[in-house]
């Protein structure tokens, strides 16, 4: 019988993501045993603060990854969409879990849609990407920076009498907190976060005893999708401080990319979308940036940086 030890955050969804990927290796290796160890990462420290004031990277993954390289654990969990793009020498992603729901969802106490809700209605989410695109469709609503795991934004917007909040659809649903979903917000409207929905497990390079077992977690689609999605974030030097979405479908051996760039306030959304092959996911990602970028993007990304003041993830 051999033991690993597996990282993760220590919030409710990051250890349940971290025991669906036990769960899964336990099943796949009798032999093997797993135990759970939880850090509490910089962005859950400071919650008092949007992400896009902080501005630094790996907000979500540095302790956890200094622990890996350091040895003290085997494997961490992450939520894709909290990876930054360039991972610290010496890790690599080892493996993608399946999907959940990608989209963002609105929740409502009053069951409000984005359609329905009132003027000036005020809105909880700290996302500059939800941020800029809620308002390219709503600019009268009131966007109000809400921090927290899932638990602590819904008491947010009970106590502070939110008329509705903006979630990622896997936490929510993860969590079966899925009856609080007042509507799904439609690709055409949001694009998700770049790896949103997808669950990944980092490894040492070179640590094949670690690679090997890790391979049974993961599910090639999920993989090939986030590989486009990250590729398009890195070739606009992107991150979670700026709002670009991106959202992968895979079927059979294709790939269709859709991505998004916008405006700070909202006013200018550029949306484009490719088509390749799940052979070369990467290479759609960078295609699609250069489409984007060629349509004006680097001068919106340019424009955002100079706005909040900060060049980071």
């Amino acid at each position: 019988m051999q033991e690993i030890k597996v990282g993760s955050r220590d919030s409710e969804l990051a250890r349940m993501q971290a025991r669906w990927v036990i769960e899964a290796l336990e099943k796949a290796w009798p032999d093997l045993t797993c135990r759970l160890v939880t850090f509490k990462t910089k962005g859950d420290k400071i919650l008092d603060v949007a992400l896009a004031r902080i501005g630094d990277k790996g907000l979500f993954t540095k302790e956890l990854e200094v622990a890996l390289l350091d040895g003290v654990i085997d494997m961490a969990v992450h939520s894709m969409k909290d990876m930054p793009t360039s991972l610290p020498e010496g890790l690599v992603i080892g493996a993608v879990g399946p999907r959940e729901e990608p989209a963002d969802v609105l929740i409502s106490p009053a069951g409000y849609t984005l359609a329905t809700l009132p003027v000036k209605a005020r809105v909880g989410t700290s996302s500059l990407r939800r941020k800029a695109q809620l308002a390219n469709v709503r600019p009268d609503l009131e966007l109000v920076d809400l921090r927290g795991n899932v638990p602590t934004r819904l008491a947010k917007m009970e106590r502070e009498g939110l008329e509705a909040i903006v979630l990622a659809a896997a936490g929510v649903k993860r969590l079966n907190h899925g009856r609080l979903i007042a509507e799904v917000l439609p690709y055409n409207i949001c694009l998700p976060a770049v790896g949103q929905g997808a669950i990944g497990v980092e490894i040492r390079a070179g640590d094949e005893k670690i690679a090997r077992l890790v391979a049974a977690v993961n599910h090639p689609p999920t993989a090939a999708a986030v590989q486009a999605e990250r590729a398009y974030l890195r070739a606009l030097e992107g991150g979670c401080q700026v709002p670009i979405g991106a959202l992968a479908v895979v079927e059979s051996e294709s790939l269709v990319l859709m991505g998004m760039v916008a405006s700070l306030d909202g006013r200018k959304v550029l949306r484009d979308f490719i088509s390749g092959s799940t052979a070369n996911p990467e290479a759609s990602g960078r295609e699609l940036a250069r489409k984007l970028l060629a349509r004006g993007a680097d001068a919106l990304l340019q424009e955002v940086r100079l706005k909040s003041g900060n060049n980071h993830r």
